[in-house]
């Protein structure tokens, strides 16, 4: 795999090194198992995979290179470039400034972009109707492309259903900048509709069945279909694709799903004819992340902490994933690390910041789960190692092992 030239503050010494051991003992990256990394008092659980992905290391490498390349000119990202406030917030004091918040609503307007101004588009990608938008502009923008390859991998079975005339199901979360990007393409391909969970696909069965109307369907997925969808026409052929940061065993669900409802309707002698296989939408990193977590379910750990943007998709089903079993902490820096009785983190429910005391065990030995998100620096997993070792006064020097 490719090599990027990532800023070496993102870099954590430690990091790579329980990195390079499990590289040395799993070359082929096929033993799911955990990391332990030891301290006598503390065991830190590492997933086999977590961290920075292929996608936000070439988007960190591009951005970097923008700055270094523009040295007096105006940068711009369309929007955060990944979700990570100390990666977007370190960007903003190296001069780079944002056109729109992660929800698409403007923070600068178009207009004010002058010639030879610079944009940077996010690993997610951007609107087609947010680039004509520039480009009707009539000045000489410089645009650094920093879309994921993966996303746009998406993009492409999305043309591929579209010229096989599939209607195109998304699986996504409807404001997520990607998902907008995928919507803006595949509608120009063919006819689609975008659902955020299983619970939507559920509430997609009647009109599948042709059970419910034109205008409830109109009224439930506002917002969520392309102009001119219509349930008696559209709903003969579908292939489903994703937003590549859902948690991949849902997409799977959702697509088994409506293949089963897509029986229900046209039978199985020719389902092919009626619901497209697309499994190959699924990201390499969320798979292997998420799979990683799930291998540590049946640990002995006491808590987890899982560090990243709160508003990072990937991010929050790694956290969905590990509160099933444990105490999760879902925090965005070592900072959040209050004291050794008190914590701040982000509740995914109330989807507010709350604070919890006694959140490590009263006992000697602890054990700790460790992750970050796919956009999350190994700096800041160093810091959370750091500051929990210090509030601990743990004095032991470190040894990695395999989780047995």
């Amino acid at each position: 795999m490719k090599k990027f030239n990532i800023p070496s503050f993102y870099r954590s010494p430690l990091i790579q090194k329980v990195k390079e051991f499990r590289k040395q003992q799993d070359p082929k990256r096929r033993d799911f198992a955990p990391s332990v990394l030891n301290y006598g008092r503390i065991k830190y659980y590492i997933p086999r995979h977590f961290g920075f992905c292929y996608g936000v290391e070439n988007a960190i490498e591009i951005a970097f290179k923008a700055i270094d390349e523009n040295p007096n000119k105006n940068i711009f990202l369309l929007s955060q470039m990944i979700h990570n406030p100390e990666v977007n917030k370190d960007l903003e004091e190296r001069g780079i400034r944002f056109l729109q918040d992660t929800y698409g609503n403007t923070l600068i307007p178009f207009s004010e972009l002058k010639d030879n101004d610079v944009i940077i588009i996010p690993a997610f990608g951007a609107p087609l109707e947010i680039l004509e938008t520039i480009k009707r502009q009539n000045i000489q923008t410089y645009f650094y492309d920093t879309t994921c390859p993966f996303v746009e991998r998406v993009w492409k079975k999305a043309e591929q259903l579209g010229k096989q005339d599939y209607t195109i199901i998304i699986h996504g979360k409807y404001q997520h900048e990607e998902t907008r990007a995928t919507f803006s393409r595949s509608k120009q391909y063919n006819q689609s509709v975008i659902i955020r969970d299983i619970q939507e696909a559920q509430r997609l069965e009647p009109y599948i069945l042709e059970q419910k109307t034109q205008e409830e369907f109109e009224e439930e997925f506002k917002n969520k279909f392309s102009e001119g969808f219509n349930i008696h026409q559209h709903f003969n052929r579908i292939g489903v694709i994703n937003q590549t940061t859902m948690l991949a065993t849902e997409t799977e669900e959702i697509s088994e799903y409506l293949k089963q409802v897509m029986i229900k309707k046209f039978g199985d002698k020719n389902i092919n004819e009626h619901f497209a296989d697309t499994h190959d939408t699924l990201c390499y990193a969320t798979n292997e992340n998420q799979t990683s977590v799930m291998h540590l379910l049946n640990s002995d750990a006491d808590l987890a902490i899982v560090v990243g943007g709160y508003n990072s998709s990937n991010t929050s089903h790694l956290v969905e994933l590990l509160q099933t079993k444990f105490p999760c902490y879902f925090i965005a820096s070592s900072r959040e690390i209050l004291s050794e009785h008190r914590i701040r983190h982000f509740d995914l429910h109330s989807k507010q910041i709350k604070e919890t005391e006694n959140f490590l065990p009263q006992k000697y030995e602890i054990k700790v789960i460790l992750t970050g998100g796919a956009s999350c620096p190994d700096a800041l997993l160093e810091e959370v190692i750091q500051r929990l070792n210090e509030l601990l006064k743990v004095e032991e020097e470190e040894s990695v092992d395999v989780l047995k």
